[in-house]
């Protein structure tokens, strides 16, 4: 694998957990928020990853198989990328407080589906991982100038 596809590969994962943990603080920061745009409560977000590919076309493959009689190279992975925000559909609590503004008939207003505890955890993780790609560019880069000063004789 070459140099800069590793730094491509770990550069994607740190954007796509950037934005993951973008979303998790607007989760915490919307803990309370009654009422939004739509009129509900504000509902959490989720960000869905998905792997990024190099596939070889088929002519290529074609041309593995019955051409050169070479092998089939296998595919390369090229990072990660953010597929999707999703809004989790799962219903908030009811909390009895018939003076909030947002009350029902009934007196109960419905709270955001955030659960706070939760949504640390997810911080947590999302930030090991931006670590784990940071530490390996950094492998990544200590690999290559050792490379180097071996090609210079040191």
């Amino acid at each position: 694998m070459a140099f800069f596809q590793t730094m491509n590969i770990s550069a994607t994962g740190l954007t796509a957990q950037r934005l993951r943990m973008d979303t998790i603080a607007e989760n915490i920061a919307n803990v309370n928020t009654t009422r939004t745009a739509d009129g509900g409560p504000y509902r959490r977000k989720t960000v869905l990853f998905e792997e990024m590919r190099d596939d070889d076309p088929f002519s290529v493959i074609f041309e593995n198989i019955f051409g050169s009689g070479r092998t089939i190279p296998a595919p390369q992975g090229m990072g990660v990328r953010v597929s999707h925000i999703v809004e989790d559909e799962s219903p908030g609590l009811l909390k009895f407080d018939p003076t909030h503004p947002d009350a029902d008939e009934y007196g109960y207003v419905r709270l955001p589906n955030v659960n706070i505890v939760e949504e640390m955890v997810n911080m947590i993780a999302a930030s090991r991982s931006y670590e784990a790609n940071i530490t390996a560019m950094g492998v990544a880069r200590t690999l290559t100038q050792r490379t180097l000063e071996i090609g210079q004789g040191r």
